[in-house]
């Protein structure tokens, strides 16, 4: 018989792969090295400070450094970027470990590199929260670059291209 958490935590999976994400990489690089993964799990905190958070699992190569590195940038990946989305998930690291080594960069003084096409969000941590199985990092926004681009989304366990239908509501 399963366990009442168990169910739960599987319904609670399934409801949130209908929640439409836009796609980002979060890079670090610092004394502690240079990493960068595919995450969906961030959002703005705040304008003014501009502030940003990323959640990383705690057992993640990637949580382990933004912590010591104390600096991520946020790169929100164009829709037509799946491949470097792809790379920072992981998906070749057997063929190439260098997640970086076919990514244009663009290098941001002090803090993570940015991935060109991007829109970027540099940071200094700020603030960390432990949360069950994730770190939730809050950034102080110190670089932006933003680009006028439609962005990655995933949604349902695959990438997704937002239509140009959109739907105007009147208020």
């Amino acid at each position: 018989m399963q366990d009442r958490n168990d169910i739960f935590r599987h319904d609670y999976l399934n409801g949130m792969r209908q929640v439409a994400c836009s796609v980002a990489v979060v890079t670090t690089d610092g004394i502690a090295g240079r990493h960068g993964a595919t995450v969906s799990a961030f959002c703005s905190v705040s304008a003014d400070p501009p502030t940003v958070l990323i959640c990383l699992r705690c057992d993640s190569r990637i949580a382990c450094l933004v912590e010591h590195n104390k600096v991520f940038t946020l790169n929100i990946l164009p829709q037509e970027r799946q491949d470097i989305a792809r790379t920072f998930a992981g998906e070749f690291d057997t063929m190439n470990p260098d997640r970086f080594a076919k990514v244009a960069l663009t290098h941001l003084e002090g803090l993570a590199p940015g991935i060109d096409g991007a829109t970027i969000f540099g940071c200094d941590v700020v603030r960390t929260e432990q949360q069950g199985s994730h770190i939730i990092f809050f950034g102080k926004v110190k670089h932006i670059t933003a680009e006028n681009r439609k962005p990655l989304t995933y949604l349902d366990g695959a990438y997704r291209r937002i239509q140009d239908d959109s739907i105007r509501l009147s208020a």
